[in-house]
């Protein structure tokens, strides 16, 4: 037996409406579209209502089930609300639940989207068969969404699994709006700045380095160049890559003593890059967690690979037909 869920992903430059089959097998997408993000959020809304109907009559897909909405926090899951993120200025507790029941007369279903992530790779990727799992989304930033005993936590007020915010050093890149946080040392933002950090000592030195030739190059670091310069062997990338994995280890060292899951999947950057991260991880992860709790935990790269964002809202569809 298939559902048919409809999928919207709310983001500050971009938005996409989403149609999905999903079945015991997985999930299947069957028609996307994006589009920028309008200027006001009822022009936004009232777009994604526009698109998902209109792919919904391309694609005779007669007898939709639920609607899920992924946005970026802060929100309030139970009352269908976005409460100003800091991508989507304007969105000031914007309901955007009801306008998609009224117009289509199905359940609808809100989520950040570390928590929408964690739930499609529960049902259908990596985390599929367990009942404490945690995502980590690792990519432009470090967030985690939990599924405790077999049901998505998200804490008291939608602020479960902010992880990045954590600190691990005192000093360091700074992400979450704090140095040395999980999320400095381990997001896309965070690699590159450790990165230019250390090549202007590196070019101080009169040592060579594949990032970049002089310091007015320096800016042009990313992440993703940091990646390819370790694969290439280059000495300074490859000790950067090694200090994100020991951060990264330590984060998770946190995650497994508190939490004791069986499984950490973890996205994006990690998924592409888990061979440069793994040794310097696998070492803090032995060092610093308790050897019950991680000889019970399986750490893994996301399963659903570039499909994981239009998975993610199609999970909330999922997860808020459940509910009903």
């Amino acid at each position: 037996m298939t559902t048919l869920l409809g999928g919207l992903d709310i983001g500050g430059t971009k938005c996409a409406a989403v149609l999905g089959r999903a079945s015991e097998d997985g999930i299947e997408i069957v028609a996307k579209r994006s589009f920028p993000t309008p200027a006001s959020p009822q022009e936004a809304l009232e777009a994604l209502g526009a698109v998902l109907a209109e792919l919904a009559d391309e694609h005779h897909a007669s007898g939709l089930q639920a609607i899920g909405i992924s946005c970026g926090g802060p929100l309030d899951s139970g009352a269908g609300l976005i409460l100003s993120p800091p991508n989507l200025p304007g969105w000031d507790r914007i309901d955007v639940v009801t306008p998609f029941k009224e117009r289509f007369g199905v359940p609808v279903g809100l989520q950040n989207d570390a928590n929408a992530c964690a739930l499609a790779e529960w049902k259908w990727g990596a985390g599929r068969g367990s009942r404490n799992m945690i995502f980590l989304t690792f990519g432009t930033g470090m967030g985690a969404g939990l599924i405790l005993d077999g049901r998505l936590y998200a804490g008291t007020n939608d602020m479960a699994g902010e992880v990045g915010h954590m600190r691990l050093e005192q000093d360091g890149p700074e992400g979450y709006g704090k140095s040395g946080s999980f999320e400095g040392f381990c997001s896309g933002g965070g690699i590159a700045k450790l990165a230019r950090s250390r090549a202007l000592e590196w070019l101080a030195e009169g040592k060579s380095t594949l990032l970049c030739s002089k310091t007015g190059e320096v800016d042009g670091i990313t992440a993703k160049l940091v990646g390819e310069a370790a694969r290439a062997g280059d000495e300074l990338a490859l000790d950067v890559m090694g200090n994100v994995g020991r951060q990264l280890g330590r984060g998770l060292a946190v995650l497994v003593d508190v939490l004791n899951p069986e499984r950490i999947v973890i996205g994006s950057i990690y998924a592409r890059q888990q061979a440069l991260l793994d040794p310097g991880m696998l070492a803090e992860l032995q060092a610093e967690a308790l050897s019950l709790s991680l000889k019970a935990c399986r750490i893994v790269p996301a399963g659903l690979g570039e499909t994981v964002g239009d998975a993610a809202s199609l999970s909330v569809a999922q997860y808020a037909l459940a509910r009903e």
